[in-house]
């Protein structure tokens, strides 16, 4: 079974993921891809900052542990632009640092295991039925401009 048919949702969204570990966040890439999402990566913060300024973007994958601008800092920045983006943080110190959606400002907080992949999937597909991603809000006004 793929992982397109395990997807309850058919919602395609633009995605940032944010990690400084090549392997992680192709990981990562390559599993959101196969569910029909638009993935941007960025290597750091700062990057991601610059990234979020430019696009619009319907959910953030953030891992925990980065040089320069861990992912609390990251989240609490992002929050300040858009305090409604869907945020993932993703951590192997999940539960070392204590680290949970009140405490970290993320909507869903994942603990990097074997599990990782169904536990990333169930999240992002959570939250983007929480709210229309922009392409399908984008399509939207354009039928209906085209409409009316």
């Amino acid at each position: 079974m793929s992982l397109r048919n395990s997807s309850s949702s058919s919602l395609h969204a633009r995605i940032l993921l944010v990690d400084d570990n090549v392997n992680g966040s192709s990981a990562r890439k390559t599993v959101l891809e196969e569910l029909g999402h638009k993935i941007n990566v960025a290597s750091s913060g700062a990057e991601a900052l610059e990234q979020f300024a430019q696009h619009k973007y319907d959910l953030v994958v953030t891992d925990y542990r980065m040089p320069r601008m861990d992912g609390l800092e990251l989240i609490v920045r992002l929050r300040k632009q858009t305090p409604d983006i869907p945020i993932v943080l993703v951590s192997g110190f999940v539960d070392t640092l204590g680290l949970n959606e009140a405490s970290s400002g993320a909507d869903a907080v994942i603990q990097k295991s074997a599990n990782e992949v169904t536990h990333l999937v169930r999240a992002v597909n959570r939250l983007l039925r929480r709210k229309k991603p922009a392409a399908t809000e984008a399509r939207r006004l354009k039928a209906k401009r085209q409409a009316g």
